[in-house]
């Protein structure tokens, strides 16, 4: 039974590609499969190392790598099932906002308003004030 590809080490991947360059004649392609041995290598080891293990241009198995995540992701099954939770709608959040300064107080009571709202509205009357 042979092995599965995402199961070779780097030297069976090495001797795979040293058989098929020893075969070849003139300046044929690498078969899709050696490129998804080198890919499943590459996504375990790094494409650097690989590459060079194997004597393949970085740049390329890069982007065979590239090409093979978005045909895997394309052939994946959308989900059947998706829950979409809504947020909590407790009621509407009150505060009060006091500021003490020099020249004074600032006392801000607001319902159903935003922190970064508030925030923004204190520190922009504080400063008029000021």
């Amino acid at each position: 039974m042979p092995r599965r590809i995402d199961m070779l080490s780097v030297e069976e991947v090495q001797a795979r590609f040293e058989a098929w360059r020893q075969k070849r004649q003139g300046r044929t392609a690498i078969p899709d499969e050696l490129w998804s041995a080198a890919s499943q290598l590459a996504r375990r080891h790094g494409v650097n190392r690989t590459a060079a293990a194997l004597r393949l241009d970085g740049g390329k198995l890069k982007r065979r790598m590239a090409v093979a995540d978005t045909s895997t992701a394309k052939r994946a099954m959308p989900p059947a099932f998706v829950e979409l939770i809504a947020p909590r709608t407790t009621g509407l959040t009150e505060c009060t906002i006091e500021l003490e300064g020099r020249k004074g107080k600032l006392r801000i009571h607001c319902k159903g308003t935003a922190a970064a709202d508030l925030a923004t509205l204190s520190r922009a009357l504080w400063d008029a004030v000021s």
